[in-house]
């Protein structure tokens, strides 16, 4: 396709289309090397002239709220926003990754270790989205993208353009509310009433991190006997700690009321359970003291938690200092990274924090990116 915009950006493909209209990949004509970008056009399939307006109020709006949200690296920035021939365009930041739907296979399980690292990930972004004043309403694995560039997660699409198909005009001229945003299965009981909290939110996250340690699709996840989602009735291939547990179960519960309020809350929870796990794991520093093959220096089990699977069952290093690992590494060497943590640590399962780190880094051919390696998992 040859189509030029705003006689700046020319279409390459379609990406995408839905109820809204289409995504394009596009080329900036008007910067050095012709960058990608993104270009989602709003095509309303009313052509009334009220609908019109209100569909023009809602993009700009929506528009405004991308430009400030887009200063945060794990968001797409906006670009441009435009008209032309009474059509909407919003043109973004093109994201070079893999979206998490591919990542997340049916009948591969997650880790319990890399499941936290991915709630800590995404619960950051998604603090600063609420601390922003705003919902993002469709939170699924196609939303989020594992970007090539340096293995972050962006969260993507945050419905400017579905807001519009929200609104409908009868034959009065009275605007009505039609479709819930959001994605079935991910999306909560007050939402489908279209009335989103923070927590809405959070329930997604929930949602996938389940769809993760599980392998299931949630459409398959059962159900207890008071008809909440939850750690205890779904089938897992390996047994995840209690503490872990209870967090995902508050995250996902019916009422958003019983969850918590939002992202920052949640992170909290998390990142209190990755300094038990961590300081019960190893009694001493692990990555300032040298251990030299102790018998067992796991550390024992803290009533109610259960031990964190590890690569290999007799390691000394936690699973989430292994985590921290992959995904540091990856960012240097790209994703043959969880390849390399899983063999070396069967290899040579009673390395220490600090052996392990060395091995690592001697797998990244520049010599300076192999130091950065080691000195941000010593600091």
């Amino acid at each position: 396709m040859d189509t030029q915009l705003a006689n700046r950006y020319r279409l390459i493909k379609p990406l995408g289309s839905g109820g809204f209209g289409q995504t394009f990949l596009a080329q900036d004509l008007h910067l050095p090397h012709d960058p990608l970008c993104v270009v989602k056009q709003l095509k309303p399939t009313s052509t009334n002239a009220n609908t019109q307006q209100i569909a023009k109020r809602l993009f700009i709006q929506e528009a405004e709220v991308l430009h400030r949200l887009g200063h945060h690296e794990q968001i797409p920035s906006l670009l441009a926003h435009f008209e032309q021939n009474q059509e909407f365009y919003l043109v973004q930041d093109y994201i070079e990754g893999q979206p998490l739907n591919e990542l997340i296979v049916s009948g591969r399980a997650w880790s319990e270790g890399e499941v936290i690292i991915f709630l800590q990930e995404i619960l950051h972004v998604l603090a600063f989205v609420h601390e922003n004043q705003v919902i993002h309403r469709d939170i699924k694995p196609a939303n989020l993208i594992r970007r090539h560039q340096d293995n972050k997660i962006v969260l993507i699409d945050f419905g400017a353009v579905k807001e519009v198909s929200l609104y409908s005009v009868n034959s009065t001229g009275e605007t009505t509310l039609t479709v819930a945003v959001g994605t079935p299965n991910y999306m909560p009981s007050e939402q489908q009433a279209f009335k989103p909290k923070f927590s809405s939110d959070i329930f997604a996250v929930g949602i996938i991190a389940m769809q993760a340690l599980s392998g299931l699709s949630p459409r398959q996840f059962p159900q207890d006997l008071q008809g909440e989602y939850c750690c205890r009735v779904l089938p897992m291939s390996k047994p995840i700690s209690e503490a872990f547990a209870t967090i995902l179960d508050k995250m996902v519960r019916y009422d958003y009321r019983q969850r918590y309020p939002t992202a920052q809350e949640a992170l909290v929870a998390i990142l209190e359970l990755t300094d038990v796990f961590e300081q019960s794991t190893v009694a001493l520093d692990p990555l300032s003291q040298s251990i030299a093959h102790p018998p067992n220096i796991l550390a024992p089990p803290i009533p109610g938690i259960s031990s964190v699977k590890t690569v290999a069952s007799d390691s000394i290093i936690s699973s989430i200092f292994q985590e921290q690992c992959r995904q540091a590494l990856a960012e240097f060497i790209g994703p043959f990274a969880n390849f390399i943590v899983e063999d070396i640590l069967t290899q040579f399962p009673q390395l220490t924090p600090e052996e392990l780190v060395d091995k690592l880094a001697a797998n990244i051919p520049n010599s300076n990116e192999a130091q950065a390696f080691r000195k941000r998992l010593r600091h």
